[in-house]
């Protein structure tokens, strides 16, 4: 199975639909499926199951050795959220959480975000912890 986080998302479903052109089969598509703006981004394509963004640790400790890739697309993007405990949450996180489990797990793992995760770029580009941190 090849997990995708942020399924339902423009990049996420562009990457199920890519991943299917070339014959993946067993997509397991992991998103907040209560947003209904995004519910049309997954119409059509070939996916095994949707796991809410909040049961998917759950789902991936009972369903890890069928796992083979994690694609981590899913984060908080939205530029007119000022809650910075949500970023905090859904970014920092739960990347976070998604990382420990895939080491733990053994299971290969893609992270990429948008330019929005760097803001106006004032700390660069890199994705060091002495930034993060």
């Amino acid at each position: 199975m090849i997990v995708v986080t942020g399924a339902a998302g423009f990049i996420g479903s562009c990457l199920i639909s890519g991943l299917s052109k070339k014959g993946y089969t067993g997509i397991i598509a992991v998103d907040d499926f209560s947003k209904t703006g995004k519910a049309g981004n997954l119409h059509g394509k070939t996916i095994e199951a949707r796991i809410e963004r909040k049961l998917f640790f759950e789902w991936l400790e009972q369903n890890a050795a069928s796992v083979d890739f994690i694609f981590h697309i899913g984060a908080r993007t939205d530029t007119t959220e000022f809650n910075m405990a949500i970023f905090d949450e859904l970014n920092t996180g739960y990347s976070r959480k998604v990382w420990e489990m895939a080491t733990m797990f053994n299971i290969p793992l893609v992270y990429a975000s948008s330019a929005a995760t760097y803001g106006m770029g004032e700390l660069g580009y890199a994705d060091t912890h002495d930034v993060v941190e």
